[in-house]
């Protein structure tokens, strides 16, 4: 028989599968528009802060080769909230990577491991890929977590708007920086 935390612990791993295969059909079904547009696109390609009315529009942005150099709105992110950040259940993203010195039952693998992500990626490269890792590999099951346009099949909780604010994407760049 299983105790009440582990129980309680898979619930909640069950109830972020949900969340996150909700984002992930969200942007597998964009990547191919996207792969068809990064296809054509020059190095330096600025994103147009597109948002539905209504909405609050997303901070323009430029993605240059595999980087989007400028922090988001010039924030600087701070390394203890982006831990949460990374934890929490809306960004998800335990579900996918492991974080050095984590439990690896509640940990996922699809993703890389994160060890020393800090001195494979700069932050410009970390921002890019958190921001929309299909404009870099249009195959990626990563979601997008800073774009809103060409979405389809949407969580009606995300419709319009991104799965994380430009501050929380500055917060989890900072918390992946410490990670050497």
């Amino acid at each position: 028989m299983m105790g009440r935390s582990r129980l309680a612990a898979w619930l909640t791993l069950a109830a972020s599968l949900t969340l996150a295969a909700a984002v992930h059909a969200a942007t597998a079904a964009g990547a191919a528009e996207d792969a068809a547009s990064v296809a054509g696109a020059a190095d330096k390609a600025p994103i147009p802060p597109v948002a539905p009315p209504g909405t609050p529009a997303l901070l323009p942005l430029t993605v240059d080769g595999d980087e989007i150099r400028a922090p988001l709105g010039g924030l600087a992110g701070n390394a203890q909230r982006g831990r949460e950040v990374f934890m929490s259940r809306d960004a998800n993203c335990s579900l996918c990577h492991r974080l050095p010195g984590g439990d690896p039952r509640l940990m996922g693998n699809v993703g890389p491991p994160l060890a020393g992500v800090a001195a494979r990626l700069s932050p410009a490269q970390l921002r890019l890929r958190i921001v929309d890792f299909s404009r870099i590999d249009p195959r990626t099951v990563m979601p997008s977590y800073y774009r809103v346009a060409g979405l389809t099949r949407v969580a009606a909780r995300y419709a319009g708007r991104p799965v994380l604010s430009a501050g929380e994407i500055e917060d989890v760049i900072a918390f992946l920086s410490t990670l050497r």
